[in-house]
C-alpha cells in the first residue's frame, strides 16, 4: 500500500513540474505527505489477534468421569466467560461448564462426559474458539 501511496505521489509531482507550476507540486507534495505515515501508523497499531487454547487432562476416561480442561486466552478482557461446546453431529452446542478467566487470561474447568465414543470439545468465549480437542469416552 505504502508503494501505491509513492508511484501516486510521484506521478502527481512529474506531472506538476512538467506544466511548470512550482505552486502545483507543492501542493501535491503537501497532499501526499500526511497519506503516508498514516498509512504506517495504522499497520505499526495493528491489534492483536485474541486467541484461547485448549488442553484436556487425559484423552480417555470412563463415562461421567471428571476431568479438567485448561488453558490460556490473549488479546480478551480478564473475567470473560469461557464456555465448553460438545460437537453433536453437525452442530456445536454449549455444555453447562463454563468458567471466567483470570487476570492472567488463564482458565480452569471441570467437566464430565457421558456420551460414548470420541468426543469432539472446544472453547468458546469473548467471539474467539479454540482449536478442537478430542477426549474418548468408554
Amino acid at each position: 500500500m505504502n508503494r501505491a501511496y509513492r508511484l501516486a505521489a510521484a506521478g502527481v509531482l512529474s506531472a506538476a513540474l512538467v506544466a511548470g507550476t512550482a505552486a502545483a507540486a507543492s501542493a501535491a507534495a503537501a497532499s501526499a505527505a500526511p497519506a503516508s505515515p498514516a498509512a504506517h501508523s495504522v499497520a505499526a497499531k495493528a491489534p492483536q489477534k485474541a486467541t484461547l487454547t485448549a488442553k484436556a487432562s487425559t484423552t480417555s476416561v470412563k463415562a461421567w468421569q471428571e476431568f479438567r480442561i485448561s488453558g490460556t486466552s490473549t488479546g480478551i478482557k480478564a473475567g470473560t466467560k469461557v464456555t465448553v461446546q460438545q460437537k453433536q453431529g453437525a452442530k456445536w452446542v454449549s455444555l453447562p461448564a463454563s468458567v471466567t478467566t483470570n487476570k492472567t487470561g488463564a482458565y480452569s474447568l471441570r467437566v464430565k462426559l457421558g456420551i460414548k465414543g470420541v468426543n469432539q470439545l472446544r472453547i468458546a468465549g469473548g467471539g474467539v474458539i479454540s482449536p478442537v480437542i478430542t477426549v474418548t469416552v468408554r
